[in-house]
């Protein structure tokens, strides 16, 4: 086990990582242990944005190292070749070794990261507060190219065919070269784009905070289809059979058909009324997000009937992951919980004692997540 820190002012940490490490933590998982060979390269882990992994994790995960950050931890972490890559709302992109948390080196921005990296062709791409967009080298951290928006960038970058697509709060929705950053279209929209654009099936589809989802050709930004949601829309889309998967902040989730057009299915909790700022994971059979309602929802993909709810003590704006028939998510309350997909049943709790917006990140056998406090977790097979 290895701890690395800049600060001082976190006794509590030091004493909560050494007491983990001493215990363990049982997680209930398959025999054995998967590589996932191509990382996690961006948030979602694919360019559907489905957060599923067909991979496995070790039967055991311990608490392998923690890295402070300068502040808050917003940004869901990239893994790719050993390296961990974040972004913190101290201006800071960093680079991380994933075996031992040791610092590679950071990169400073003018403001705040609260986007989450994508990483391609050993280049790190990612957005900031001031509005610019970010390639650096993946190896030593130096900037490639850097594009200027109108306004903050919350969005990670999707990638297909060379091609990067992200949104942006001018209003925006970008694609640039991924070689060098010219633009090669945009598309203005009637409010902020914070959610990640899916792409599927050369395909760009993404739902803005005006209430519009599109769907883009992404070699040339022509408007294939547009639907009106009639809500804001902060989450991300996810892709699966031509079928796009969200929540919205009018309380409901929606599965929107991206070849006859409109709904497929609407969700909405009978009791409780709470927007989805949770980016949802979608299964060959289940549709699963957090809520604002402090509960976690698990839903048909078929039907859109409710399947389980999970009830959280505090909201859930972290996105799931589900690998090998657990689903992994963090909650305001600070909590990182495991819980059996097909039942909602929970197998393992982890609690950090600060809020996780974050989503978790998987590869190599290990779980990467921050959290409000500027901690950044890795669990894994000591």
């Amino acid at each position: 086990m290895r701890f690395m820190s800049r600060r001082t002012n976190r006794p509590t940490t030091v004493a909560r990582l050494a007491a983990w490490a001493t215990l363990g933590l049982l997680l209930a998982a398959s025999p054995g242990s998967a590589a996932d060979s191509d990382g996690w390269r961006l948030f979602r882990s694919d360019s559907a944005l489905t957060g599923v992994l067909d991979v496995e994790l070790p039967q055991q995960l311990e608490a392998l190292w923690v890295f402070e950050a300068g502040d808050s931890i917003e940004s869901s972490a990239a893994i790719v070749d050993g390296r961990v890559f974040v972004g913190s709302l101290d201006g800071h992109l960093y680079a991380l070794e994933l075996a031992t948390g040791v610092e590679l080196w950071r990169f400073a921005t003018e403001m705040e990261v609260k986007s989450s990296p994508s990483v391609f062709d050993d280049t790190v791409y990612f957005g900031d507060e001031s509005g610019s967009f970010h390639a650096l080298d993946a190896a030593t951290g130096e900037e490639r190219w850097v594009v200027e928006t109108g306004g903050g960038i919350i969005s990670a970058a999707n990638y297909s065919d060379g091609i990067l697509v992200f949104g942006s709060y001018d209003n925006n929705l970008y694609a640039v070269n991924a070689s060098d950053g010219s633009v090669r279209w945009s598309i203005t929209t009637n409010g902020y784009v914070n959610g990640t654009p899916a792409i599927d099936s050369g395909r760009v589809v993404s739902v803005g905070c005006d209430g519009v989802l599109r769907v883009i050709n992404l070699d040339d930004g022509a408007i294939l289809q547009t639907l009106d949601i009639g809500a804001y829309v902060a989450a991300s889309p996810a892709i699966r059979d031509n079928v796009a998967y969200f929540g919205t902040f009018e309380n409901q989730v929606l599965a929107m058909d991206l070849t006859g057009g409109g709904a497929r299915w609407v969700y909405e909790h009978p009791k409780r009324k709470f927007p989805f700022y949770s980016s949802a994971a979608v299964t060959d059979d289940t549709v699963v997000l957090g809520g604002r309602d402090k509960m976690i929802h698990a839903i048909a993909r078929d039907t859109g009937e409710p399947r389980w709810t999970y009830t959280s003590r505090a909201r859930v704006d972290s996105s799931p992951v589900v690998i090998d028939g657990r689903v992994l998510i963090g909650g305001s309350s600070g909590d990182l919980v495991i819980l059996d997909v097909q039942t909602g049943d929970l197998l393992w709790q982890f609690e950090t004692g600060s809020s996780i917006i974050a989503s978790p990140a998987i590869a190599d056998g290990r779980v990467v997540v921050g959290t409000e406090d500027g901690v950044l977790y890795c669990f894994g097979k000591n």
